[in-house]
């Protein structure tokens, strides 16, 4: 089928989208842009922003819907968070976001590695604002709490897709778990807490809406909406793709609840635009296409 423009993605050029690939290669980093697929990557290397993925590129769970690579991750490398800073000076960045693959071979999940590097961006770089990406770590408020006491400004954690679907979208963990999670995080009273879903898997308006509730009761009041693109053959087919039209019906839908900031378009993503996201205002994202914005 033919797809919109809205979902056109730009190829790569640009001094500063080389700048960011070669401190990637050049600091031996991985990012989420890559791992992922996003199709934004090009888009946001080119404005020098990116998302480090920490500990590994092996993931431990093998979700329907995720481009992550699944198998035994190596040991945690303690110098990590060191390279994270470098590339963070040493491309200026303003906003730093950190996810990690599930790592439910660690018993925290991986909490410490977040909170090292956090802890070490924050004092290193103080001007610039953190935002850690996390799994739901398996329900364990302990590795919760030491990613929240280490300081970021803010705390994301995806559902990904509404409460009928996540058995098949996300095999190894549950809703309510997402959601205790976030109710958690808002309630240490520090960071921002932040989720988002995908679109185009099944789900009907309702559940949207029904999930847009849930979230606000547990305290998020940042929310990504995208649309869902298959990775491969391997995952899980798409259902339906959304029009700019209809991503401007959810964003309309959204303002029935007291969200600070919602961004949601074809290409949107998690980390899309994320430090604009922190600001105040509320904004329909139509990712590359910013003169669609209303």
């Amino acid at each position: 089928m033919s797809l919109g423009v809205e979902y056109r993605q730009k190829i790569p050029s640009g001094a500063a989208f080389f700048k960011v690939t070669g401190a990637i290669e050049e600091l031996r980093l991985n990012t989420v842009c890559e791992e992922a697929k996003c199709p934004n990557r090009t888009e946001c290397y080119a404005q020098g922003t990116l998302t480090f993925q920490i500990l590994g590129d092996l993931c431990t769970r093998r979700c329907g819907f995720c481009a992550e690579k699944t198998g035994r991750p190596l040991s945690v490398d303690a110098a990590e968070p060191g390279r994270v800073l470098e590339a963070v000076l040493k491309l200026k960045l303003s906003h730093v976001v950190l996810t990690a693959p599930a790592r439910d071979d660690l018993s925290d999940g991986g909490a410490s590695q977040f909170a090292a590097a956090v802890r070490l961006i924050k004092r290193e770089s103080p001007r610039s604002t953190v935002e850690t990406l996390t799994s739901d770590f398996e329900g364990n408020d302990l590795a919760l709490a030491a990613v929240l006491e280490s300081g970021p400004d803010v705390f994301n954690h995806n559902v990904e897709t509404v409460r009928r679907l996540t058995p098949s979208v996300r095999a190894k963990a549950t809703y309510e778990r997402s959601l205790r999670l976030l109710a958690r995080a808002a309630g240490f009273g520090g960071p921002k807490v932040k989720s988002g879903i995908m679109v185009g898997l099944g789900e009907s308006l309702d559940e949207v809406r029904e999930t847009f509730a849930d979230l606000c009761d547990r305290g998020v009041t940042l929310v990504t909406v995208g649309q869902y693109l298959r990775p491969s053959k391997d995952h899980l087919p798409v259902q339906k793709f959304y029009s700019a039209d209809e991503f401007r019906d959810i964003r309309k839908m959204a303002h029935g609840f007291p969200f600070k900031n919602v961004f949601a378009g074809p290409l949107v993503r998690s980390s899309y635009h994320a430090g604009e996201m922190i600001e105040s205002g509320d904004t329909l994202l139509n990712s590359l296409r910013p003169d669609s914005n209303d």
